[in-house]
């Protein structure tokens, strides 16, 4: 992309953004929400509290959550993997493995590509 085409792209991202900008000032629900932060952030000051105090006021038990122990999950067994049977149309060998590192298993799959070999599963 050329310099002069990045700059008009981001003229016209920073046009739209100030059109964005323009609605939201002139939105009263944003209005009255900045003004209810001041006047509460004037109280806060003239009394010294901190928003945290107030949390701690209307809901004393979030506070304890943090400042406890830290909670440790349980640990949990994994799932046994299953025995799966794949036996080659060719030469009508079976190999049964839980997981993909066997030898022959993975000779096949660079001889014949995964895709057929994972079609010879057998169960």
């Amino acid at each position: 992309m050329s310099r002069l085409a990045e700059f008009r792209k981001l003229e016209q991202q920073l046009a739209a953004q100030l059109a964005e900008l323009e609605t939201l000032k002139n939105d009263t629900g944003l209005k009255k929400e900045i003004e209810f932060e001041t006047k509460l952030r004037d109280l806060l000051g003239e009394y010294s509290f901190s928003l945290r105090d107030i949390v701690n006021i209307l809901d004393p038990q979030a506070g304890k959550v943090r400042k406890g122990a830290p909670v440790v999950a349980e640990k949990t067994t994994r799932k046994a993997r299953s025995v799966k049977v794949y036996k080659s149309p060719l030469t009508g060998e079976v190999v049964e493995t839980k997981g993909g590192n066997n030898k022959l298993l993975k000779a096949w799959k660079n001889q014949f590509g995964s895709v057929e070999v994972e079609s010879w599963l057998i169960k």
